[in-house]
């Protein structure tokens, strides 16, 4: 199969595009023919060796944990999936080495959901990490329907999505961006709130009684300003700041959910969630979505096309 990988550690330039043995299928698992995957700022992070005290990692390595496609194989015991059903997964395992920039992905049936309807392959290679990571942090925080949430970074590929799923869970959301995107903001369902000095002031004019919950997807030194706006100092939770959990909020790591991946999926369906996508590029161009995505200034989500 052809295949994005890299033979040891480094910057994007380190990638190669080649061919590489197609993945063996365990019982579990299935086969999938991959149409786009998903670019996440953890991609060069884990290229960088910056995952590495903490995952085993086996080169060649192929990057990326976000794929949609069809399935082409069954694993030994695999009653969930038949061969054509379109899928989307964040294919997370324990260890690094088989990625999703390629054209075959074997994954974990409780890495997958179907793909809905309502979203392009593009779209749902985007959705999987980014959703994912934005409903673990609402859950985490306890977040219930006519509360109050501030969203740090809400026009990125994860704030987008979190302040969606809010939305359609009966919150009022605020999120804080540049004044470049707050139309998008507004359009997506949220109060834009320009971040920086006197954010907790801006806050307060449009909640003067504080708020419920907050989110943090920018790690830019947000958590204290956050919770001297909190009514309960402990509802914050952050995928960015690793000091949150010292400050009695909660640190947020993803894990892959087939159960809350098909949540989102029904949320799209029904009209209540769609995936901005801010870039797509041809699989040989995965170097440059990482540059890109190492950047941090898309709005919504970097997404590479595979096969048609």
């Amino acid at each position: 199969m052809e295949a994005i990988f890299a033979n040891s550690y480094g910057d994007p330039d380190v990638l190669t595009l080649g061919e590489l043995p197609a993945p063996k299928v365990g019982p579990d698992q299935v086969l999938i023919r991959v149409k786009a995957a998903g670019v996440n700022p953890v991609d060069w992070k884990v290229l960088a060796g910056y995952l590495d005290p903490m995952m085993y990692a086996h080169f060649p390595l192929i990057p990326g944990w976000d794929v949609a496609g069809v399935v082409e194989q069954l694993g030994a015991d695999v009653p969930e999936y038949q061969v054509g059903d379109e899928v989307m997964g964040y294919v997370r395992r324990d260890e690094v080495q088989h990625g999703t920039y390629a054209e075959l992905v074997a994954a974990p049936v409780r890495t997958l959901a179907r793909r809905p309807a309502a979203l392009t392959w593009q779209e749902a290679a985007g959705l999987p990490l980014a959703g994912l990571t934005a409903y673990r942090s609402l859950e985490r925080v306890g977040l219930s329907p006519g509360e109050t949430v501030l969203v740090h970074a809400a026009s990125g590929g994860v704030g987008s999505l979190a302040v969606q799923i809010a939305v359609a869970r009966g919150a009022r959301v605020f999120g804080t961006a540049s004044e470049r995107n707050h139309d998008f903001l507004r359009s997506l369902g949220a109060e834009p709130v320009t971040y920086g000095d006197g954010l907790a002031d801006r806050v307060r004019e449009l909640s003067s009684e504080g708020i419920d919950a907050a989110v943090d997807f920018a790690g830019s030194g947000v958590i204290d300003v956050s919770q001297d706006l909190l009514h309960d100092r402990s509802r914050i939770a952050s995928v960015a700041d690793g000091t949150v959990g010292e400050k009695g909020g909660h640190v947020v790591w993803v894990r892959p959910s087939a159960t809350e991946l098909t949540t989102l999926a029904d949320l799209a369906e029904a009209g209540k969630l769609t995936v901005p996508v801010d870039t797509v590029l041809p699989l040989a161009e995965a170097a440059r979505a990482l540059e890109h995505s190492k950047k941090g200034r898309s709005r919504g989500k970097i997404v590479l096309e595979v096969s048609q």
